[in-house]
């Protein structure tokens, strides 16, 4: 007799079927991405399908987070690739990849010679440990030293912008993230370094001011340049034209009723201009609009006005002059203003902005990005973000690694050795994450166009005969010295990269059942 017990479109997988769900699903996913991992990986179109909005890009976590999934498991990868960006900056197409890859050889442990999931997953942390234990002991710190560890910088630079379209020109753009996160003096919060995108020119004319840029202007008739600047930074509504009460409204009998309405209204804007000058400024900067009649006021006392300054604008701007926001003006003595050297009019391409220069947190900066498309803006924003953070985590922890796929192979030989002395089928578990290590030098080369077979082979008798700084040079199609070259990656990125894509492959080996239930709705029974 069978006992119904899941209601209606319930549908249940159980123990292979459910795992080999979540096998797909995620070997899926990192196919998708692999072809673009590396200085030679290719770039994807991705095309709303309910609009005419497209995006090309080679960004993993941009790529998963846009394309909509169904199977669980891939949904698994994009988390991890998303928290690879939010908390790293790259290394988010590595982890999806390197997670693919560890459950593809699972895949195999699991169905060719009849291994449990719990002795992989036993056999993984062991190689785990043993990995991260050989990138730590390779890891260089030139901390000591601020003009290596400058270098170091800009080689970890040049090495993330390899792969990007910011490529050609990555020599440039590396020394002018390096400059940026230098000024930050150990700070990892990018908000004091403000990205603008401008239509037109080429990547090579992008450049880095060192102070802060507002797309805005000053009041008409109002001096395009202002010196030894003290601001006021406010959010607040100086429009006098109504009144800002939700649902009210006046009827009068009579123009004069009209008339002394506007006149109370000007009196309020007067006296809000009055108690706003008692702050001793000669820049006030609002959120909202300003009208002509309070403009007017403000050009009479001598202070130069900008209105409507976006909301992200005002806050960085707060955050490099080191102001409060305010949107109240009874407690002068309480208020932090802003204070730069000097504010300028300047036109960048056809766009005029303010420029506050000699801001008084000297680590604020703003980098303009030009190009010939919004694609090419929005994917060298993406790529120069992604140098931000890891350039900005390693100043946190300096060490550093070798790239080109010589930090894999180092770690795939320490788990190699690690398998030697594991006892039990636990011991091919260890010896399939050294194999899933050493698939990334092959998908580099694979994207290359070379021949992977012979490159990774050569590479791993190098890296297992005591060459620790052999790498694939992929510009040449051999085997090169990368310390030589100065491919170097931050050490966290990579540890980063072996510890969450472990963690990810546990959970979903741990995975033997698999539930889908359309949502419970309301009248539904419980």
């Amino acid at each position: 007799m069978s006992v119904q017990i899941f209601g209606d479109q319930v549908v249940e997988e159980r123990g292979e079927n459910a795992r080999m769900s979540a096998f797909v699903g995620a070997i899926a996913v990192a196919d998708l991405v692999k072809s673009t991992l590396g200085p030679k990986g290719m770039d994807k179109l991705l095309q709303s399908a309910s609009s005419d909005q497209s995006i090309v890009t080679n960004d993993g976590a941009t790529i998963l987070k846009s394309i909509p999934l169904d199977n669980p498991a891939a949904k698994v990868l994009v988390n991890l690739s998303k928290v690879q960006d939010d908390e790293i900056g790259d290394g988010t197409t590595s982890v999806t990849v390197l997670s693919g890859e560890l459950l593809r050889e699972a895949e195999k442990l699991i169905e060719q010679s009849k291994i449990h999931p719990q002795t992989v997953i036993e056999g993984y942390r062991i190689a785990s440990r043993a990995a991260l234990k050989a990138l730590e002991e390779v890891a260089v710190d030139n901390s000591k030293d601020p003009v290596k560890f400058r270098d170091d910088l800009v080689k970890i630079a040049k090495t993330t912008l390899s792969s990007k379209i910011l490529s050609q020109d990555k020599e440039q753009f590396a020394e002018l993230a390096t400059e940026a996160i230098l000024r930050l003096k150990g700070n990892t919060n990018l908000e004091h370094i403000q990205i603008i995108k401008i239509l037109g020119g080429n990547l090579e004319d992008s450049f880095l001011d060192d102070g802060f840029l507002l797309a805005k202007k000053f009041g008409t008739n109002q001096p395009k340049r202002v010196e030894n600047a003290k601001i006021l930074i406010a959010n607040t509504g100086l429009d006098s034209d109504k009144v800002k009460i939700f649902g009210t409204k006046f009827k009068s009998n009579s123009t004069s009723g009209i008339a002394q309405l506007e006149r109370a209204e000007r009196e309020r804007m007067k006296g809000k201009v009055e108690k706003i000058s008692k702050f001793g400024i000669n820049t006030f900067v609002n959120r909202q609009l300003i009208y002509d009649y309070p403009e007017q006021l403000f050009s009479d006392k001598g202070i130069n006005s900008v209105e409507h300054a976006d909301f992200e604008g005002v806050e960085r701007l707060a955050l490099a002059t080191g102001g409060d926001v305010v949107s109240t003006f009874d407690d002068p003595e309480h208020c932090r203003l802003g204070e730069c050297d000097l504010i300028e009019e300047i036109v960048i391409g056809e766009e005029t902005f303010l420029r506050f220069s000699g801001c008084k947190v000297r680590e604020a900066c703003s980098i303009v990005l030009r190009g010939a498309t919004l694609q090419v803006l929005d994917e060298a924003e993406r790529s120069l973000h992604d140098a931000l953070g890891v350039l900005s985590q390693t100043t946190r922890e300096p060490r550093t690694v070798l790239g080109g796929g010589c930090a894999e192979m180092v770690m795939s030989r320490a788990v190699d050795t690690a398998a030697q002395s594991t006892d039990g089928k636990r011991a091919m578990a260890v010896e399939a994450f050294a194999r899933a290590l050493r698939q990334l030098p092959t998908i580099l080369a694979d994207n290359a166009g070379l021949d992977s077979g012979e490159l990774v082979t050569r590479l791993r008798a190098a890296a297992y005969g005591g060459l620790s700084s052999a790498g694939l040079d992929l510009t040449r199609g051999e085997l090169g010295d990368m310390r030589e070259l100065g491919i170097v990656e931050s050490f966290t990125l990579k540890r980063a990269v072996v510890r969450a894509a472990a963690e990810a492959s546990e959970v979903l080996l741990r995975v033997d059942h698999v539930v889908r239930a359309r949502p419970r709705t309301a009248g539904r029974a419980q």
